[in-house]
């Protein structure tokens, strides 16, 4: 194992590129592996058991390719196997939760709304993750399930269509009464621009900053990370072949935005 070595990031599908834009961002001379599971997307629909074999084929994949760290880019599957994956195998698993500590630091009595899949806002993590703030704040839960398959359809581009979905999640959360919404799966930073025109008084919060400063940090003390004057390469895998050229596109998107 050394610096020059690759991090594997993996997803559900397609929403972890947000995570993977970020990352390569911020460490830049990274050697990153993007696996999009998409041929068994969604996984905030399939059980815990479902979703552990899936993510332990996937961690099995990047140990043959000899990679440093592994960073989940899905609340979901963090929620379902994080603990277990990190037993199973010897590198560095980081995962990721809802920034939920970072809307409540931004003052008393925050108002926030939590968008994720079902299967994160109903897992133990989230819920030891809510019982830390909750009798501080005014918390909501909102299950939207329809943010993921617009990206996964690859139907970003349908403004009516997006508005319209968003507007609907908008409305279940009593949205003009929010100080902040937190993006708990990695798919909706891609909704980000959408959220800032519709409710630009609402601070919008997401978790790639904070897995990859994190994952920085662990390579650090490991002597791992790399410093080389090199820009790091950016390796596309998909479970699905035709996924990976809108993989590619999404990742482009990011850039343009940022």
């Amino acid at each position: 194992m050394n610096s020059k070595n690759p991090i594997g990031v993996f997803d559900s599908g397609l929403g972890g590129i947000s995570v993977l834009h970020t990352m390569h961002s911020l460490l830049p001379n990274e050697n990153l592996i993007y696996l999009g599971d998409s041929k068994y997307n969604p996984y905030g629909t399939k059980t815990k058991e479902e979703i552990t074999k899936r993510c332990i084929a996937i961690c099995d994949e990047f140990i043959k390719q000899d990679v440093k760290a592994i960073v989940i880019a899905c609340n979901t599957a963090t929620s379902a196997c994080v603990k277990l994956l990190r037993e199973k195998y010897d590198v560095d698993i980081i995962g990721m939760e809802p920034a939920l500590k970072v809307a409540c630091d931004r003052g008393n009595n925050q108002r926030i709304a939590v968008w994720a899949t079902e299967l994160t806002l109903s897992e133990k993590k989230f819920a030891n993750l809510m019982d830390r703030f909750k009798d501080e704040h005014h918390i909501v839960k909102v299950p939207c399930p329809k943010l993921v398959r617009m990206v996964e359809d690859d139907k970003l581009d349908d403004t009516n269509l997006v508005e319209s979905v968003l507007k609907e999640y908008l409305a279940a959360c009593d949205y003009k009464n929010l100080d902040s919404i937190v993006l708990g799966c990695t798919h909706f930073p891609f909704y980000t621009k959408y959220l800032e025109r519709l409710c630009p008084n609402i601070h919008i919060i997401e978790g790639s900053v904070g897995t990859t400063l994190h994952t920085k940090d662990l390579l650090e003390q490991k002597g791992l990370l790399n410093r080389s004057d090199e820009i790091g390469s950016i390796t596309w895998m998909n479970t699905m072949e035709s996924k990976i050229e809108l993989s590619k596109r999404l990742f482009k998107m990011l850039e343009v935005e940022a």
